[in-house]
C-alpha cells in the first residue's frame, strides 16, 4: 500500500488548522489504498521517509526562510534519502504573518535538490487562515495522495 509522509512543523494555531485540512484532504474516503502517516520534522526519522512515496510538507515561514525544525529534516534526510527518493511527488503548505517568499523558495532548493515532483501548487497561507485557506489545504492533502493512489 502506498504511504504518504506528512512531515510538519507546527507551532501555531494557525499551521495547525492547516495541517487538520491537509490530513483531512490526504484522508479522503475517496482515495482508496494509501496510508496516511505524520511526523514531526524535528524527529522524522530517515527510515519514514525512505519508506513513504510521497510528501506533504508543512512549515511556518521564519525570517523569510522555513523552519529550522524543516531545515533540521532536510539536513538529515538529504544524503541518505537522495538517491532513493528521486521523482516522488510532494506538496508543499507554508504560513506566515505577512509573507512566505522566501520559505518557499527554500523548501524548493531542497526539493529540487532531492529531485522531488510537485504535484501541486504551494499553499502559500498569510495571516489566520480563511475558508480559502482551508480548503486549499484539504485540496492539497488530496491531490497528493490521489497521486499515489493512482495506477503507475
Amino acid at each position: 500500500m502506498p504511504t504518504l509522509l506528512i512531515v510538519h512543523h507546527t507551532p501555531s494555531p494557525a499551521l495547525q488548522s492547516l495541517l487538520e485540512a491537509v490530513v483531512d484532504g490526504a484522508r479522503n474516503d475517496a482515495i482508496e489504498g494509501v496510508e496516511v502517516r505524520l511526523e514531526p520534522a524535528l524527529t522524522c526519522p530517515e527510515t519514514a521517509v525512505l519508506a513513504a512515496d510521497g510528501y506533504v510538507l508543512g512549515t511556518p515561514a521564519n525570517l523569510g526562510y522555513m523552519s529550522g525544525a524543516l531545515k533540521h529534516f532536510f539536513d538529515r534526510i538529504y544524503y541518505p534519502c537522495l538517491e532513493a527518493t528521486r521523482r516522488r511527488p510532494y506538496g508543499l503548505y507554508v504560513h506566515g504573518n505577512d509573507d512566505t517568499t522566501g520559505a518557499v523558495r527554500s523548501v524548493r532548493t531542497a526539493t529540487t535538490g532531492l529531485q522531488w515532483r510537485a504535484v501541486v501548487e504551494v499553499l502559500e497561507s498569510t495571516g489566520p487562515p480563511d475558508r480559502s485557506d482551508l480548503d486549499a489545504a484539504w485540496e492539497l492533502g488530496a491531490t497528493v495522495a490521489a497521486s499515489l493512489a493512482a495506477p503507475h
